[in-house]
């Protein structure tokens, strides 16, 4: 279902983007040895970086068929950041997010939901490569509404799940 282009992992099968996180150092969480070549890493592949001092920043590229597109990630790896995601978050860059990553498999039923988030958000799951799964939209949930927020779930077993603004992946095919 997918293949390795160039030094990237791309899944032709269902014609997803892969999720890369570009970093100097061999990552902990389950990417490692997946950089992007050198002719990727000039300036188009930098994005602006978010406003958030307390969250490691990491360049990454979504990749497809077609093209590879530059986004800048927030990293969320403890249970307090992921829980926290982009709660009270008034904007997002258009080409930034947040990469939330678990050290095991999540169930196919386990979900983000939106409490707190006041932007309306896409959701991909990514398999422990990269590879993007499945793609859901949500929309934010006020305060006022409480705990009635729905819960998106996943559909399928994933590792990581990345948070872009809503219509970034339909907007990038």
């Amino acid at each position: 279902p997918h293949r390795l282009y160039g030094r990237c992992l791309v899944d032709f099968q269902n014609r997803l983007p892969a999720a890369f996180v570009m970093n100097r150092q061999v990552p902990a969480y389950g990417l490692s040895g997946l950089l992007l070549p050198a002719s990727l890493l000039f300036s188009g592949c930098l994005a602006a970086l978010p406003d958030n001092d307390s969250l490691p920043v990491e360049q990454a590229c979504l990749i497809s068929t077609t093209q590879a597109a530059p986004i800048t990630v927030e990293i969320a790896e403890s249970p307090g950041e992921r829980s926290r995601g982009l709660m009270e978050r008034t904007s997002l860059p258009p080409d930034a997010g947040m990469l939330f990553v678990y050290s095991n498999q999540r169930r196919a039923d386990h979900g983000f939901w939106m409490y707190q988030t006041l932007i309306p958000l896409d959701i991909a799951y990514l398999d422990r490569n990269g590879v993007v799964l499945s793609i859901h939209q949500m929309a934010p949930c006020p305060p006022a509404q409480g705990r009635d927020c729905p819960i998106y779930p996943a559909g399928v077993p994933f590792y990581q799940a990345l948070e872009m603004n809503q219509g970034y992946f339909e907007r990038r095919g």
